[in-house]
């Protein structure tokens, strides 16, 4: 689907996380186009440098980003950019926030030590985030303790979601851009 010649704002969201997350799968769940992916076979050369016994069924990896879009209406656009979760890959990711609106943090509790440096990264940018659980076959701990095992801020949103149904990622996306708002609108006061 080629982008409306009336588009004329875009907003930018990144999708980060630890290796084998889902984030590819997420940005491939939710776009309208067929993604931009640079997924790419794993080799022996990544041994001892990836680590893929949590992800035993996985034989690609983002070395690059991954590139989504949607269109909002005749006139905006979101592009959604997913990072690649492995370390050798983190320089990439202060390219890939810059113009952000803010970040979709995708966790998998069973490795939830590798969602602390997308929190710690996206937190020292100041960049506005949520956490979206994304449910694997296996443990399913509730939120609350999910909530303190990352040590999230009670305003960081935490949420649940399955990377491969639509609905869910669209889900995810909506709350994103409903705590940007909620960050933004004029305080109260009684």
């Amino acid at each position: 689907m080629p982008l409306r010649a009336t588009a004329r704002d875009a907003f930018k969201i990144v999708i980060v996380g630890g290796f084998g997350v889902g984030k590819t799968t997420m940005v491939g769940s939710v776009s309208e186009i067929r993604p931009l992916s640079t997924e790419e076979i794993m080799t022996r050369a990544g041994v001892g440098i990836d680590d893929p016994t949590a992800v035993a069924d996985k034989n690609t990896t983002t070395v690059a980003f991954d590139f989504g879009r949607i269109t909002l209406d005749a006139e905006r656009v979101l592009y959604l950019f997913g990072a690649p979760g492995q370390q050798r890959f983190w320089f990439l990711w202060d390219q890939l926030f810059g113009g952000s609106l803010g970040a979709v943090v995708l966790v998998d509790v069973r490795r939830l030590a590798e969602s602390f440096y997308a929190i710690d990264r996206l937190e020292h940018h100041g960049m506005p985030f949520i956490v979206a659980v994304n449910r694997f076959d296996g443990p399913r701990p509730p939120l609350d303790r999910v909530r303190a095992a990352l040590d999230l801020q009670p305003r960081v949103p935490l949420i649940e979601c399955d990377a491969r149904e639509r609905d869910s990622c669209k889900t995810v996306l909506i709350d994103l851009v409903e705590h940007l708002a909620s960050l933004h609108a004029p305080e109260t006061t009684p």
